[in-house]
Order: C-alpha cells, then structure tokens, then sequence
C-alpha cells in the first residue's frame, strides 16, 4: 500500500463533474433529427467524459502552480495513483518528469509544464519518463496543452506508455548494430584488395579495367559509411556517445571538409565556398564530430543544387555562449510535405526529384543529433526553386 501523502484538496474537482445544467432550448439537428442545444452540449459533454475515463492514456490536469486537479483512472493503472491521494498534490510528487536520460526536469527550463506555462503553445510528442516509484515509472510520449478557463490557466498532460515500444526499438538496435559489426570487417577487407588492385600491386591494369575497379571501389565506400552511420546511431542509443570537446578552428575545419569534398562538387558542377570571418572564433567541440555535421549538411547540398549552383558554409555570431554555422544552397529547396519529417531516421522522400538522388535517410539525423549533443540547435529555411539553408549552434571556446 502507498502511504497516502498530505494534501491540499479544497476546491478539486474529481475526473468527472457532474453534466451541466444547460437552459437554453435553441434546436439543433443530430442525424437529420431536431434536438435542443442543452440535449446536444450534455451528449458532448457525456463523450468528452467517457473518452477520458476508458482511454488508455493517462490525463492529468495541474493549474498554473503544478498541482494536480484531476485525473483519470489511467493514471492509477500507469503510476499507481488513487485520486484520494494525488488530486492537489505538487506534479514532483506525482509525475517527476526525467529525460530519456534520467535528468530530473523539475524547476529546470526543460520541464514540459513550464514550457507550456511560458509559452502558451501546445506541447506534442515529448518523451519522457514520469513516474516516483520506481516499479510505476515508464517511458511516455507526452502531449501538453495550455487551457485558461475563468482567468486560471491549466496545463492538461497526456501521456501515452511507450515501454514496450522502446523496448521493440532496442532490440532492432541491437539486431541492426550485431549485423552492421559483421558486415564492416569483410567490407574493409574487399575495399583493401581493391585498392591493392587498383594500384598496381598484382600487375599493370588497362584503363578499362582501372574503371571498372575503381566503380567497385566507390560502392564499397558507401557501403562502409553505411555500416559506419549506423553503428554510430546505435552507439549514441546506448548511452555510448562521448563528445571530448576541444578547441577547434572553424575556417580550418571548413577548409578540411571543403577540400574533402571538391571531387564529388567538380563532378555534380557545383561551386563550393566559404564565408568565415579571419581571425575565426574558436569553438570547444568534438572535432571529428563536428567535421562530420559539416560534411554531412554540405554533401547533402551538393546532391540537391543543379549544376552551376553554389554551396556556402557561413558563420556569425549567435550569443556569448553559441556561434551560429549556416550551410546554404541555390539548389531545389526542400518540398512541404517533406519538411517535418527532414531529421527522422530513413525517411526518403516521396517526391519524384528527391528521390532520384539516392541515400539513405542518415545524415541529417546524425548532424542533429551531434550539434544537440554539444548543445546546440539545427533547423532549416527553404524556399523552393532557390535554396535551403541548415543552421545550427556550436558552443565557443572560453577559457573557463
């Protein structure tokens, strides 16, 4: 039995209020019938009831100073709750709300409820793990929305258990990561004795043959990246990425991957620049990460911009804290129906242009994934037919 813990109650109302007495007599029509306007607001008002009571989801509602004024019995079956011992309560005592990573958000920024408080804009799919005890705490995807009634402001929660979900996850991570180890050796093996080959090592070749090695060559390195990106998301899903920030040069890590890549913008006629100012600020990143974010953002341009187009990396300043890195186009522009889905895992699009151009749907999702790992943000401007810009923050180095 949980104890049942001191509360504030006066005031709360249950799940469910009583159906509101309506006077007003206005017909309405229902399936072709005439009704009155109290008959239809109390049948809304009895669904809006019944959902809330049979849904699986937990909802909770908490006013503006994070207390708990109802809740459904969903609740009870996620967290163990009775509505005796949680309407009034603190939402600390209830809910708890850590990250994935088991940061408790509570009286932080992060926390989903100031947020919304703050903001007055709905809050969707944030997932998080709820719950004080731990035999009750689960992994939920969360959606927050900010109501005002009688000049109080309410947040209701809904929260939906993705336990068995993430787990499903996990094991296909594992599943993806084991294969992706296996693959990798033999891979390295094949790329080797080709370049072997490819050099002379086991006798002349003739340029026909040089060709056709050198196409083999090429796919399997993208075979390799591949395995590569993968095992690198597998690893960050683990728990396993480490940043080691160190003080990095950004016009030399521009310079790095720009040179990096001017084979593959000779070939699709693009023309690379840069537009860094000198002496360049310093950043405290990873530096091999962050060449991949660059290379990651600026290959993906190249592949969207028709010949004759340019790609551009630029700085300026974001804060005291952050320099803003932007990666520009003049290419196509990225389609609307395309744009929330643009940092998902795989997502390939539908459009008939995009998808002429190949990949796999991994690099912009691992640029997210570092830049937010060093603490930054990624986002993106598009208008079509001209260009898209990615941008994001990357920590400045400080001698603190």
């Amino acid at each position: 039995m949980r104890k049942r813990p001191q509360k504030d109650n006066g005031g709360v109302q249950c799940i469910a209020p009583a159906v509101p007495e309506n006077r007003e007599e206005t017909p309405g029509t229902i399936n072709g019938k005439q009704e009155h306007t109290s008959t239809v607001k109390r049948k809304d008002y009895k669904f809006l009831i019944a959902l809330a009571a049979n849904t699986s989801d937990a909802i909770i509602t908490l006013d503006e100073n994070y207390r708990v004024r109802s809740i459904n019995p969903a609740v009870t079956t996620t967290l163990a709750w009775s509505p005796e011992d949680a309407l009034g309560q603190p939402c600390t005592s209830i809910l708890r709300c850590q990250n994935l990573n088991h940061t408790e958000l509570c009286g932080t920024s992060s926390c989903p409820l100031t947020r919304v408080l703050q903001q007055k804009q709905p809050l969707a799919n944030e997932e998080l793990i709820i719950g004080t005890a731990p035999e009750h705490s689960c992994e939920v995807s969360v959606n927050a929305t900010p109501i005002e009634i009688e000049n109080t402001q309410y947040v209701v929660l809904t929260a939906r258990d993705i336990s068995a979900l993430k787990m499903a996850n996990r094991v296909r991570s594992n599943f993806v990561s084991m294969v992706s180890h296996e693959l990798r050796t033999p891979l390295n093996s094949v790329h080797g004795f080709i370049d072997l080959l490819v050099q002379g090592h086991m006798g002349e070749l003739t340029e026909e043959q040089r060709k056709y090695l050198g196409y083999a060559q090429e796919g399997v390195q993208q075979l390799i990246s591949i395995v590569e990106d993968i095992l690198f998301l597998t690893r960050s899903d683990s728990g396993q990425f480490e940043i080691k920030p160190q003080q990095v040069n950004l016009r030399v890590l521009s310079r790095q991957v720009l040179n990096s890549l001017q084979p593959q913008a000779l070939k699709a006629s693009v023309i690379l620049n840069k537009d860094i100012p000198s002496p360049s600020p310093l950043l405290y990143v990873n530096p091999q990460h962050m060449k991949q974010v660059l290379n990651n953002l600026v290959m993906n341009a190249i592949k969207f911009t028709p010949p004759g187009g340019t790609v551009t990396i630029r700085s300026r300043p974001y804060d005291e804290r952050f320099l803003m890195i932007s990666v520009s186009d003049t290419g196509f522009g990225i389609p609307f129906e395309d744009r929330p889905h643009i940092f998902e895992r795989f997502y390939q699009s539908n459009h008939a242009r995009q998808s002429r151009m190949g990949g796999y749907g991994l690099g912009l999702s691992i640029a997210k994934l570092i830049v937010e790992q060093h603490g930054g943000t990624i986002g993106f401007d598009s208008v079509l037919e001209h260009g898209t810009t990615f941008y994001f923050t990357a920590p400045l180095y400080t001698e603190q």
